[in-house]
This record gives C-alpha cells, sequence and structure tokens, in this order.
C-alpha cells in the first residue's frame, strides 16, 4: 500500500513539474551609465513580469566596450550611443539583427545654484565661473555632445582651460553635484527629478542625436532571459519608465 501511494505521488509531481514554468535565469546587462535609474526600474519590472534577474552593470560606453572586447560576460549591451552597438555588430561581439534604438537622450547644463544657468544656456558665453564638468568624449557620447554644443556656441577654446572630465556621465554629475565644478553638462535623465539649483534643456538641433542603442552580444544568444529582456525593453511598461525620465522614443 505505501508503495503504491508513493508511486501516486511521484506520478503527481512529474506532471505538476511538466506543467511549471521555466526556472527563471540571470542576465548580465552593461548599461551606459545616464540610463542608470531608469535601467533599475525596468529591471524590477522586469523581474515582476517575468521572474528573470537583469543583473546591472552601470559605466561608460567606451570603457563597456574595451571590456567586452577582452572577453567580458555582458550578454545585453544598452549603449549610450549607436556608433558601439554598430561596431559590436561589425566586430562579431554582437548578434546581428537585435540592434534597436531603446532611448534618445536629452543634454542639459545644470547647476545646483540657483540663477547660474539661464533659459539659453549665456552663462557659458559669460565665463563667470571656474569649473565646467563634462564627461570624457573619447568614452562617453554626452561628452561628445557636450563638446559639439560649445562649439555650437562659439565657446569651446575659450572654456577648455576649465573643463574638467569625468570618465563616465555619473561622475560629470558628481563633480557639480560635490561642488567640484560650479555647473556641468550631465544626462537631463539625472535631473529630472533633482528639485532645485539651475538648468538649460540643450536643443537637440545643437550636436547629433543621441541615439542609444541595446543589442544582444553573442555571449548572450543562448540566453532566455538576455532575449527576454530586450523583448520587455520595448514594452509599453518599459516605455513608459523610459519616457518618465525625459528621453524620448521611437
Amino acid at each position: 500500500m505505501i508503495t503504491r501511494r508513493l508511486q501516486v505521488l511521484g506520478l503527481a509531481l512529474a506532471v505538476l513539474a511538466c506543467g511549471a514554468p521555466a526556472m527563471a535565469a540571470d542576465t548580465q546587462v552593461a548599461v551606459a551609465a545616464n540610463f542608470t535609474e531608469p535601467a533599475k526600474e525596468i529591471a524590477t519590472a522586469f523581474k515582476a513580469a517575468t521572474g528573470h534577474n537583469a543583473i546591472m552593470s552601470f559605466g561608460s560606453s567606451g570603457q563597456f566596450y574595451a571590456q567586452m572586447a577582452r572577453g567580458a560576460p555582458f550578454e545585453v549591451f544598452l549603449s549610450a550611443d549607436a556608433d558601439r552597438p554598430k561596431k559590436a555588430e561589425q566586430d562579431g561581439l554582437g548578434v546581428t539583427g537585435t540592434r534597436f534604438t531603446y532611448a534618445i537622450g536629452r543634454l542639459v547644463l545644470y547647476s545646483k545654484t540657483p540663477a547660474l544657468v539661464d533659459d539659453n544656456g549665456a552663462v557659458l558665453k559669460t565665463g563667470k565661473f571656474q569649473k565646467l564638468s563634462i564627461a570624457d568624449p573619447v568614452a562617453a557620447p554626452y561628452g561628445v555632445a557636450a563638446v559639439a554644443t560649445m562649439n555650437k556656441l562659439g565657446v569651446y577654446n575659450t572654456l577648455k582651460p576649465k573643463i574638467v572630465m569625468g570618465t563616465s556621465i555619473t561622475q560629470a554629475y558628481q563633480f557639480v553635484d560635490t561642488g567640484a565644478a560650479e555647473l556641468g553638462f550631465v544626462a537631463y535623465s539625472q535631473v529630472i527629478n533633482v528639485p532645485g539649483g539651475s538648468r538649460w534643456l540643450v536643443p537637440a538641433t545643437f550636436h547629433a542625436p543621441i541615439d542609444q542603442q541595446a543589442i544582444l552580444l553573442y555571449t548572450g544568444q543562448n540566453s532566455v532571459a538576455a532575449k527576454a529582456f530586450l523583448t520587455f525593453l520595448k514594452s509599453p511598461a518599459s516605455l513608459a519608465i523610459i519616457k518618465k525620465y525625459g528621453y524620448e522614443v521611437r
């Protein structure tokens, strides 16, 4: 009788196992520093919706690319530009056909000091400050946009001695936040929810579009969680989070 009951129990457990959802998995995601806060929210929503974990690493797009070229085990790359995902595709690091624009970034000139930054960025022409922070344009697309903006205004060469460069847009913001620089070019998403201070949202026509693209890396081509994350990134839930942080979407 006991043996019979064990057989029935074993059969019941087998049936339940067949009908159970797939096991939750982890995926390693390299995320451009400017997208830190929305990425955290998206990862939380992703886990709630799918059970999978998106384990985020944040930094500059250029540094991430160098790491990936040396074999870093990232499965998904959320860059701050389109150039590096394209290069990943060309260099055989990314899966062809998986690249897409997940957000369009906006640049802002920001200061913690009220009234220092005016609505037209004229403070850059007066030069009445000691330090201006930007992200390193070699590694960070927002740094490229900052330089383009200053060139557009004809002030780049004049301001060069006052520029302090962060290794990423996160460090560029930290310079302003800690007072190491009176103002700086940062991502709009970094300050959209920060009260006080003063800011100038740079017109999108002042620099090339900051198309932020995502791509599935070859290390993640067989990862269910990596593929699911990229699919979720295009979902209405994700798009709502992205727009909430001041990004534009297509």
